[in-house]
């Protein structure tokens, strides 16, 4: 016994006739008939007595008739409630990323999760690195993406990407091109091995890439030593920023002294120096596209002996579960960096 044929018997009822019945059914009436008589046989009892008038119920297909037309209702009903139930996961979380990365990776993120979860709401923090941290420890943010922070207390971290620093600006006279050095063999810089990710995501990521974001890779990279771009007229950040600080670092490794030529707070101050030639910066993998546009002076190297890398890492607080909303979110952001790094827009190793 299906639906279906509890609708064809109550239409027989109602309409006094299998002609009839069929024709407001649109079937042919020797279908109607087979599948009043297959319910017939199905429940061991004769449903309508026939005659030259038409078809009226017996006792037993009265009682058929009013109780099918109380399942119908309730599965009619039931078809609308499950209907009117939210449409996958709903709520809202607030991301705490680095505003370095963010330009990078937030713009496929959030439109790959308004075409696929529109019932999520995404807040975006861009703030320095060592903000959205604070963020995070605040509980300002649900989610963070941290720098150089495999373990931090009151924080559950897990590995996400990391890239490499490269060493840039503008080279009128070819001083510093003079310095760089071919890019080793590819096997020794080849990417990690690409993994799958859904034809959806690449879909929203690739839209505007553009053959631009796609023309050099760190494998066609030209390299410089340190010690070499150390020597450089430099704009930096304060060593409270993490950047400054991967570079004293380094600079401390290889014994050699930094020539600061301009040192500011101000990401828009030290951009604005080096775009117009008052010195040269480092900078991490997922800030070379917010570089000037490329010009005959323009220099790109990526930093050796030792290189410098930048990792990042994916943070939740520790005491606090991870709920269905936050782990879609994760697990987009997630896919969003590894279409970034397979498909080449993201000089970084997963």
């Amino acid at each position: 016994m299906d639906l279906r044929s509890l609708r064809y018997f109550i239409a027989a009822v109602e309409a006094g006739s299998l002609s009839r019945a069929a024709g407001s059914l649109y079937i042919a009436q020797p279908a109607l008939t087979a599948q009043i008589k297959k319910l017939e046989a199905e429940l061991g009892a004769q449903l309508l007595e026939r005659s030259h008038a038409g078809v009226t119920p017996t006792q037993a297909g009265v009682q058929l008739y009013q109780d099918a037309r109380r399942l119908l209702s309730d599965a009619s009903a039931m078809r609308e409630r499950i209907l009117r139930l939210p449409q996958g996961p709903e709520g809202s979380v607030t991301i705490a990323v680095p505003f370095l990365l963010s330009s990078l990776l937030m713009g496929p993120l959030l439109a790959y999760l308004k075409d696929t979860h529109p019932r999520i709401r995404v807040f975006v923090l861009d703030d320095l690195s060592l903000m959205v941290r604070k963020a995070m420890l605040d509980r300002r943010a649900d989610i963070g993406v941290l720098v150089d922070a495999a373990h931090v207390e009151g924080l559950h971290c897990r590995p996400l990407v990391c890239e490499a620093m490269y060493f840039c600006g503008h080279d009128p006279g070819g001083t510093v091109r003079a310095l760089l050095r071919p890019m080793p063999d590819a096997a020794a810089t080849a990417k990690a091995p690409a993994r799958r990710t859904s034809a959806s995501f690449k879909a929203v990521s690739n839209a505007g890439s553009g053959a631009a974001a796609l023309a050099v890779s760190p494998k066609t990279r030209p390299t410089i030593d340190f010690a070499d771009a150390a020597a450089q007229p430099l704009v930096l950040q304060s060593r409270r920023y993490s950047i400054r600080q991967r570079v004293e670092e380094a600079a401390a490794a290889r014994g050699v002294a930094l020539n600061v030529a301009h040192e500011h707070d101000s990401a828009r101050v030290i951009r604005s120096l080096y775009a117009c030639g008052g010195g040269f910066t480092f900078t991490p993998a997922c800030a070379l596209s917010d570089a000037p546009a490329s010009g005959a002076d323009w220099m790109v190297a990526r930093v050796v002996n030792p290189e410098m890398t930048r990792s990042y890492t994916l943070a939740t607080a520790a005491d606090r579960e991870v709920d269905g909303v936050m782990q879609v979110v994760m697990g987009a952001l997630e896919a969003a960096v590894r279409e970034l790094v397979t498909s080449g827009r993201w000089e970084a190793v997963l």
